[in-house]
């Protein structure tokens, strides 16, 4: 699964650390969602989709054989 997490950030100006505290995660979380290491559950990824005020669709995609 792909996501844009790190570009929605930087349009927000948003850090790691202030987007794990606003969705109640540790930062190393955001970091592993980010890097494609671990896969958010649903009620994560609809909260992250709030914090950017977009739908989860655009924020994260599945990747070609997923």
């Amino acid at each position: 699964m792909k996501n844009s997490i790190k570009v929605e950030r930087a349009v927000k100006g948003l850090t790691q650390e202030e987007l794990a505290q606003a969705i109640a995660v540790s930062r190393q979380t955001i970091n592993a969602i980010e890097s494609g290491k671990y896969v958010p559950s649903t009620v994560l990824a609809l909260k992250i989709a709030r914090v950017f005020e977009k739908p989860v669709e655009e924020i994260f995609s599945l990747e070609a054989g997923d």
